[in-house]
């Protein structure tokens, strides 16, 4: 008689919330799903300890249910480092929505979504994030008040996309001045990886103080589009992972960073605005600094966005906005030293001060009571 084995990955399917890594001790889970509009969706709170959970909704065609929960878990968690890391006093969420933002994104379904983040009292607040524009945060907030990032004439700070690119371009320089002992980027070559709303903003930065700009997008109209635009070189090659340039800046989705990827770059530095770069920030993050290649943690760098749509809570102006990510620049130099000094990832060492950021407010909070 032959033994029946249960694989590991069909182990973690029969566990499939509390039982996958990217779990990591979320408080709350709330699947949401409407048939008249067709809204499924999974919302992620994953920390509210500095504060309401707040963060973006993301609309993607994911392969399936499994690969949608394990995203919004993954971005939840980064949320709630982002914000620690950054000094604001918010928890970190996330949202995803199945579906293909361009023909299955409609009003109803938006207002559908924003049903249930009201249903949430304020516990998690929203914003855009990928497949999402302003205009759906308007339709949102007619149905709540826990919203972020809606329309400038409705008393909001808009799209939160040119400051998340100022932000990750002051990380670049940063990252760029420890590797390289300056941070001027002219004549340095960077390949920006994906050009949504965030990348093309990278590339006008970076175009604008004289870098040479290589990019690639699987939009290939969009490429062109960007390419012409800015003068900057579309990448041609078979294997962008081995692309000779000094600088790599994932700026699509996560995970580029892989069993099947460290190896292969040449780059010296990484420092772009996707989230969980890293398939595994243990692995990945160790393998990048043997290699001699240094990481500029992504949830550190591209924060501006939080900081953008933060201010409709805290209601500071666009001056104290720019001020905030300007200082990303100084907090990414300082977490370098920190990695250094402690002979840890510069990923290893993000986290360590933004868990003893949320460790500490625990404990103040706990005095309260």
């Amino acid at each position: 008689m032959n033994a029946a084995f249960t694989t590991g990955k069909e182990l973690q399917k029969m566990d499939p919330v509390f039982g996958q890594l990217s779990f990591d001790n979320h408080e709350q889970i709330v699947f949401c799903n409407d048939k008249d509009t067709g809204l499924k969706a999974i919302i992620g709170i994953h920390n509210s300890v500095m504060g309401p959970a707040l963060g973006g909704t993301r609309m993607y065609n994911y392969a399936n249910e499994w690969e949608a929960l394990n995203d919004v878990l993954r971005l939840s968690r980064g949320m709630t480092y982002k914000a620690a890391i950054t000094g604001l006093n918010i928890g970190g969420g996330k949202a995803v929505i199945i579906g293909d933002a361009k023909t299955q994104k409609t009003p109803e379904l938006m207002r559908k979504f924003g049903e249930f983040v009201h249903s949430l009292s304020g516990r998690y607040i929203t914003a855009e994030d990928v497949g999402m524009e302003t205009a759906d945060m308007d339709i949102v907030r007619d149905v709540t008040p826990y919203v972020t990032g809606i329309s400038e004439s409705r008393g909001g700070s808009g799209n939160p996309s040119p400051v998340t690119a100022y932000g990750v371009y002051l990380g670049m320089k940063a990252a760029a001045k420890q590797q390289f002992g300056s941070d001027v980027l002219s004549g340095k070559k960077v390949l920006v990886q994906g050009i949504g709303h965030v990348g093309e903003t990278l590339v006008d930065y970076l175009t604008k103080e004289g870098a040479i700009v290589i990019i690639t997008d699987i939009n290939e109209e969009k490429l062109y589009e960007v390419g012409s635009k800015y003068g900057a070189t579309i990448f041609t090659g078979d294997d962008l992972y081995a692309a000779d340039v000094d600088i790599y800046a994932p700026c699509a989705m996560g995970a580029t960073l892989n069993d099947a990827t460290v190896h292969k770059i040449k780059a010296k530095v990484i420092a772009g605005a996707a989230n969980n770069q890293l398939a595994n920030e243990n692995i990945h993050g160790a393998i990048l600094q043997e290699r001699g290649i240094l990481y500029a943690p992504d949830f550190l760098i591209n924060a501006g966005g939080i900081i953008n749509v933060y201010a409709e809570l805290e209601h500071y102006d666009k001056a104290e906005i720019m001020r905030k990510t300007e200082n990303i620049y100084n907090t990414t130099l300082e977490i370098f030293a920190f990695a250094i000094a402690n002979g840890i990832t510069t990923h290893h060492a993000a986290l360590t001060i933004a868990q003893n950021r949320i460790d500490q407010r625990k404990i103040e909070n706990s005095l309260k009571k």
